[in-house]
């Protein structure tokens, strides 16, 4: 019989070398750009721009929103104009992806809606809003119109248009295999269409945002388009850069939002966003 008590030789643990800190190149070059920027606004503002009538330095707009939010007027303007604009923007969203759904579903229907939407999107709505204003009253019912009839449009041209180019093959292949009508839009087409969806939900943050500054501009007594208005009116820079700035913070945090939601809605654009 052979020896059982065998020397055997120690097995080498083959040792994962540590993960390094991995920056993201995007991320480094956004921040030096925003920092770059305020460099140059703060050096603007205290140089060759540097009267208070036309102009404010970075730190003087920051210094004004620091006031503004110790007296409590901020906070309270920031709020009416967050409802005004989540209100109007998850109306138009939900508005706008299922007309658009209906549309892509129906061409007869779609033949019949698509004029006027093509008509009502060219329609100027900063002259909307005065007889919005005049139909529903000074308010938030008004202001919450306007955001809605901005927003609508961009999300509902892009959600019919990514449903309408819809990948041919995959749904045939989808029918050859006996898939039903409700399982190709909920494998196939609505996956297809987020990344047009998504674009739509982009523009319109930003047309959103634009809608309450103009609804804030008639018949408002708080908010941050009204903060602007009144800082114009009064020849104050620094407090009318303060509105303009929060709103650019405002539409860049609703916008890296949406990029989150679709990266959990749909993992793969992620991957491929990273490649």
């Amino acid at each position: 019989m052979e020896n059982v008590a065998q020397v055997v030789a120690p097995v080498e643990v083959e040792r994962k070398p540590a993960r390094s800190l991995r920056v993201n190149p995007g991320f480094v070059r956004g921040t030096l750009s925003l920092i770059g920027a305020a460099a140059l606004w703060e050096i603007a503002g205290r140089t060759f721009m540097s009267n208070p009538l036309f102009f404010a330095p970075l730190s003087a707009v920051l210094a004004k929103i620091g006031s503004l939010w110790a007296s409590g007027a901020l906070p309270n303007d920031i709020a009416i104009s967050l409802e005004e604009f989540v209100c109007g923007f998850v109306l138009a969203t939900i508005a706008g992806i299922a007309i658009g759904v209906l549309m892509a579903s129906s061409k007869p229907l779609c033949q019949v809606v698509d004029p006027w939407v093509s008509m009502l999107y060219a329609t100027p709505f900063v002259a909307i809003a005065p007889l919005l204003t005049l139909w529903l009253g000074i308010g938030l019912t008004a202001h919450i119109a306007v955001v809605f009839i901005v927003v609508i449009f961009p999300v509902l041209i892009n959600t019919h248009v990514g449903l309408v180019n819809s990948d041919r093959d995959l749904m045939e292949v989808a029918r050859s295999f006996g898939a039903t009508q409700a399982q190709i839009f909920a494998k196939i087409r609505f996956p297809g269409a987020l990344p047009y969806i998504v674009a739509g939900l982009r523009q319109g943050i930003a047309r959103g945002l634009v809608g309450v500054v103009v609804a804030e501009l008639f018949g408002s007594h708080a908010g941050l388009g009204y903060l602007i208005l009144i800082s114009g009116q009064e020849f104050d820079p620094a407090g009318l850069l303060a509105g303009i700035l929060l709103f650019a913070l405002a539409g860049w945090g609703s916008v890296e939002a949406v990029r989150l939601i679709e990266h959990r809605m749909a993992p793969w654009r992620a991957l491929d966003n990273a490649s």
